[in-house]
């Protein structure tokens, strides 16, 4: 099995490169051989009298000779074949002797010699099995330390991929985490336990042994973890829910142990789980009622947790954003004893957590945190450090030395909508469609009291959108009443109104706006009990998701003629919100028709502009508005995202001035009258004292 795992591939190089080694050497020894070729001009050399000795082995066809023209130097020259060679010269040679007088003749002489030319032959061969050795060595040798990295990687399968923390240069803290003071709070008494466990087992308390994270993606779950890990001087055990699965069956369970085995021998300690919701799945029947890898992984888990063996000193952490299916077996105390919320931020802690990620970026002086953390509703840590980064980069490609609140503005619009796309092209059909539809959403939403004010209108195309009507809410809420959510399906629907009645003709532009405002009137009837008809019952079983193990194959616990009746009152309330939108619009069609043009002329507009619009009385008063935004700067139009909450800061500061001097002037006015009241009590008192005295002594 191991020898199946060695990819050959790996081995064609030392297999290639012998072979080219054997083809170089065996070119150059035949070129070495081959090198002298000149057989005929040396026989020339013979008939022309130009040698006057020569020695030649008949054995190895060496020969040496010198020539007439230079008598001491000796040459060397390899006969091809010795046979012919004698042929040709020697017969030549007797005659040339026989016929010249003794200082004209040839000398020569032969030699029989022993023949080095089978180890020429040999060097070949002797390369091949040279190298060749060398090869099956290195192979065999690659092939060894494989099979033993395999069978290390067999015997480790089931030890736990943990990562244990001690990186003091990048050491998280809980300065470094803002906007969850209370789920600080809670994690420190955990930290606290364990530098000096002795003070709280005095009192017979009994730290809790895990500790569950559960908030929305994006709100620091994570974050507070490390923190945890920076602030305890113990060793912290870091591993996510989906290291523990594998294809192999039992691989999950065995990690669990080991994990623990390995907290067991550092602690105290802790074990931080990242997404557990991966292993601790609701346990079921699945699609075939089989048990599966997962549930072992979980029955071991749980076991390790609060089994027969005590986990003395091992605090497990774990994070998640569905807790909803999650096992229930994992939630009781004795495993996680503690769950902790981690939910959106308030307009504090927003503004704590940008103060925390703005320590390394210049920020311009117009910049001011408090408002955008008023104006970010509903925005997690994530979103504010995406923010933020946006806006540095804006500010780099723009040249600037500091953030600036334009480069805020434009990237909360951008993380809100997308980015613009002024490159696409539009047809004037498609942008007057489009500047009725967004004139429709912001001209219902102007006139409906539980909407949040417009901060911004635009046709040009944004992410997938054409265009956009962006609302920022004032305040945070923690609920919504039947109310706001009956005008905010009746909001929704004023981009389609204003087609049909501007347009005399729908487009699928209200797509997404027509799905938001369904989900919202079905949630009121099913989730909310807000139906007159159904009366305040929830139907359904509640949970949005669908996944293996829970709900497949349950059914709805509603009749049909529930079902239909749900689908009724669904229709009812939308058509009523229609109909109530298309009163607005058709009462205020001049408002629309106005909005609409100026977002034909500008394309983008801001609140401030918008609220004057609506709220001038006649047309010298629109034109007034038209004209003050035509001279406007270029590209401050739609560029006020945070004017309302900056005028409204100033209005509040200036009326609690104002509070504060009335108060102080009433103060003054009050304390002459009071010290006329009060000062004579004390002389007349000390009268009627002294009276008393001296009536006594005289008795």
């Amino acid at each position: 099995m191991l020898l199946k795992n060695i990819k050959w591939k790996q081995l064609l190089p030392y297999v290639i490169i012998p072979v080219f080694l054997i083809i170089m050497l065996t070119t150059m020894l035949s070129r070495t051989t081959q090198k002298k070729t000149e057989y005929y001009q040396l026989v020339n050399m013979f008939l022309n009298d130009e040698i006057a000795e020569y020695s030649l082995n008949l054995t190895s066809g060496d020969m040496k000779y010198k020539t007439r023209k230079e008598p001491n130097i000796e040459r060397s020259y390899t006969v091809p074949n010795v046979t012919m060679f004698i042929e040709d010269v020697h017969k030549y040679v007797v005659e040339h002797n026989k016929e010249r007088p003794e200082s004209e003749q040839v000398k020569f002489d032969y030699i029989a010699g022993t023949s080095g030319a089978w180890i020429i032959n040999l060097v070949p061969i002797l390369a091949f099995c040279v190298i060749l050795l060398f090869g099956i060595f290195f192979v065999s040798k690659r092939m060894d330390q494989t099979i033993a990295n395999e069978s290390s990687r067999a015997l480790s399968f089931g030890k736990a991929r943990v990562k244990l923390g001690k990186d003091d240069k990048r050491k998280t803290t809980f300065a470094d985490v803002a906007g969850a003071e209370e789920e600080k709070e809670e994690l420190v008494e955990i930290v606290e336990f364990l530098k000096d466990p002795g003070r709280f087992s005095q009192l017979g308390a009994r730290i809790p042994k895990g500790v569950l994270l559960v908030g929305p993606p994006g709100t620091g779950k994570t974050l507070l973890s490390r923190a945890v890990a920076g602030e305890a001087n113990v060793p912290f055990y870091s591993i996510s829910g989906s290291d523990f699965l594998e294809m192999y069956v039992g691989v999950g369970a065995a990690r669990v142990r080991d994990l623990f085995n390995q907290a067991k021998k550092s602690a105290p300690c802790i074990v931080f789980i990242d997404e557990i919701d991966a292993v601790g799945r609701h346990r079921g029947a699945g699609m075939g009622g089989g048990h599966d890898e997962r549930e072992q992984t979980l029955n071991q888990l749980l076991v390790e947790m609060d089994g027969f063996v005590e986990n003395e000193g091992v605090i497990v952490l774990a994070a998640t954003n569905r807790p909803d299916i999650l096992d229930p077996a994992l939630l009781r105390p004795g495993r996680f004893d503690r769950q902790i919320t981690v939910g959106y931020p308030d307009a504090k802690g927003r503004e704590e957590i940008l103060r925390v990620h703005s320590r390394k970026k210049p920020l311009a002086p117009d910049v001011d945190l408090g408002v955008i953390a008023r104006s970010t509703v509903g925005f997690t840590g994530a979103d504010l450090e995406n923010l933020l980064n946006e806006a540095a980069l804006l500010a780099a490609r723009r040249k600037k030395r500091a953030i600036t609140m334009a480069e805020i503005e434009e990237a909360t619009v951008k993380v809100l909508v997308g980015a613009e796309k002024r490159s696409k092209k539009q047809s004037e059909k498609d942008r007057k469609l489009t500047a009725y539809h967004e004139a429709g959403h912001a001209v219902v939403s102007y006139f409906l009291e539980t909407q949040d004010p417009v901060h911004q209108i635009s046709i040009i195309a944004r992410g997938m959108a054409g265009g956009y009507t962006m609302s920022v809410p004032k305040e945070d809420r923690s609920y919504t009443s039947k109310s706001s959510m009956i005008e905010d399906i009746v909001e929704l629907l004023g981009g389609r109104i204003a087609e049909a009645l501007i347009i005399g003709d729908i487009s699928t532009g209200a797509s997404n706006d027509i799905e938001r405002a369904t989900d919202i009137a079905r949630k009121m009837v099913t989730r909310y009990g807000m139906s007159e008809t159904l009366g305040p019952i929830a139907f359904g079983t509640g949970h949005d998701e669908v996944f293996l193990g829970k709900e497949y194959g349950t059914i709805r616990n509603y009749s049909e003629l529930t079902a239909s009746e749900i689908d009724n009152e669904i229709n009812r309330i939308i058509t009523n919100a229609y109909n109530r939108g298309k009163e607005i619009l058709s009462d205020n069609v001049h408002k629309l028709h106005l909005v609409a043009n100026a977002l034909l002329e500008f394309e983008k507009i801001s609140g401030e502009d918008f609220k004057r619009l609506m709220d001038a009385k006649n047309e010298e008063e629109e034109n007034e508005v038209l004209e003050s935004m035509r001279t406007a700067p270029k590209g401050s139009t739609g560029t006020t995202l945070y004017s309302y909450h900056t005028k409204k800061a100033k209005e509040e500061e200036l009326l609690k001035q104002f509070k504060d001097e009335v108060t102080n002037t009433e103060k003054e006015a009050a304390e002459p009258e009071t010290a006329k009241d009060t000062e004579p009590a004390p002389e007349n008192a000390a009268e009627s004292e002294k009276e008393d005295a001296e009536d006594s002594e005289e008795k």
